[in-house]
């Protein structure tokens, strides 16, 4: 009867968990020199986000080591996209006039991986030097992980260079505890990347963003470069932002400890039933991103840790309510107004500018002034849990 039922629990906990999408791809990418993130197209067709991506994944041509290969990747975002959503195709093909797709791709080796990322970082000021990881969750596909981080860079209105971390997340139904060991497989390639991308040279700062599973991950990986001597990434480290962790609170703890606490910001929805059956299957030990600051223990717990901790329960877009940080649009701002920040070592420059142009014709716009970091809701913070003091 035990066995029945655990079977039954982790069965509905994945089936909560899952996600994924597909899509096909051409092969060769063009480079965007200094652009923006986010680059208009012509009139009807999708505006690009070009995308560098590590995977360990074995999909992509990885083996199952956790040893990565990279590669420069364009998502289209269709011109009628709607802040919070991925469009995809209910059946049949995908539209790249209507659908998120994939437009093209260019596979490097890890030298040329980050002699790109170098060029596209040359010539760049303020926060458009910046550079956002993102590192998803559970039974998240390849295509899925690239099309949300497209998304949060089109909503957020993030101007520098995006880039994500894709581990061989197996995306099935009974694969939680496969996936775990998948992730815990890509620590080093992970802490490879971060510390990579943290000395390129003109980089401004490193900035994370992780989604469920994907935080534990990240934070695994940070605390293992904090023990090896680089807490901070030399300097270099900016936002670690954390929505919905699916991470054991004393596991936190520990990991946050090594790291200077008021750069870590997390997302949590007391309303998240994925993480409540997470919490089930480990025994009902609390997760991290279900706490409810409207508690007065959880509270406790929270202020204690020193972090920023932003609640999104009432942003939930749907029953299981484990994407509202991707999926609410005023939560997204919130991530982009992290990230554009600005800082005191940036108040002598200006944004770099926002070259707007039609590549297929291989023609190029005059450059423009970019427009303002999106405005951000008053409060989205729902609770009486406000940021640390000094953020």
């Amino acid at each position: 009867m035990r066995k029945a039922s655990l079977k039954l629990t982790a069965l509905v906990a994945a089936t909560l968990l899952s996600g994924c999408v597909s899509d096909g791809m051409r092969a060769v990418d063009g480079h965007i020199t200094n652009a923006a993130s986010f680059v208009s197209g012509p009139q009807g067709e999708p505006n690009r986000v070009p995308l560098f991506i590590a995977s360990t994944r074995r999909s992509e041509g990885a083996t199952d080591d956790g040893r990565p290969h990279f590669s420069l990747t364009a998502v289209g975002v269709p011109q009628n996209h709607r802040p919070g959503a991925v469009e995809r195709p209910s059946f049949g093909q995908s539209d790249r006039r209507r659908h998120f797709t994939v437009l093209s791709k260019r596979n490097l080796d890890e030298e040329e991986f980050f002699d790109e990322i170098a060029t596209h970082l040359s010539g760049r000021v303020g926060s458009s030097r910046d550079i956002l990881l993102y590192v998803h969750g559970f039974n998240t596909s390849h295509d899925e992980a690239r099309f949300r981080l497209a998304q949060i860079v089109a909503d957020g209105g993030f101007s520098g260079v995006p880039a994500l971390f894709s581990w061989n997340s197996r995306g099935g139904l009974f694969n939680y505890e496969s996936d775990k060991e998948a992730a815990t497989v890509s620590r080093d390639a992970l802490e490879k990347v971060i510390l990579a991308l943290a000395r390129e040279p003109g980089v401004g700062r490193v900035h994370i963003l992780a989604h469920s599973m994907g935080s534990w991950l990240t934070m695994e990986t940070l605390r293992d470069v904090a023990l090896s001597g680089h807490p901070d990434l030399d300097g270099k480290l900016g936002e670690v932002m954390l929505a919905n962790p699916d991470i054991d609170l004393n596991v936190f703890r520990q990991q946050v400890a090594r790291l200077d606490p008021h750069r870590v910001s997390i997302f949590v929805a007391n309303n998240d039933r994925a993480l409540a059956l997470s919490s089930r299957i480990a025994g009902d030990r609390p997760r991290l991103g279900a706490m409810d600051p409207a508690k007065p223990e959880d509270k406790a717990e929270l202020d204690r840790l020193g972090i920023a901790v932003h609640d999104i329960s009432s942003f939930s877009t749907d029953y299981i309510g484990h994407g509202a940080f991707a999926e609410a649009p005023d939560v997204v701002k919130k991530i982009g107004a992290h990230i554009a920040a600005p800082r005191a070592s940036d108040a002598d420059k200006m944004a770099i500018p926002d070259f707007r142009g039609d590549e297929v014709a291989g023609t190029t716009s005059v450059p423009q002034t970019p427009p303002p970091p999106p405005s951000v809701a008053q409060k989205v913070e729902t609770s009486p849990l406000p940021p640390v003091a000094g953020r």
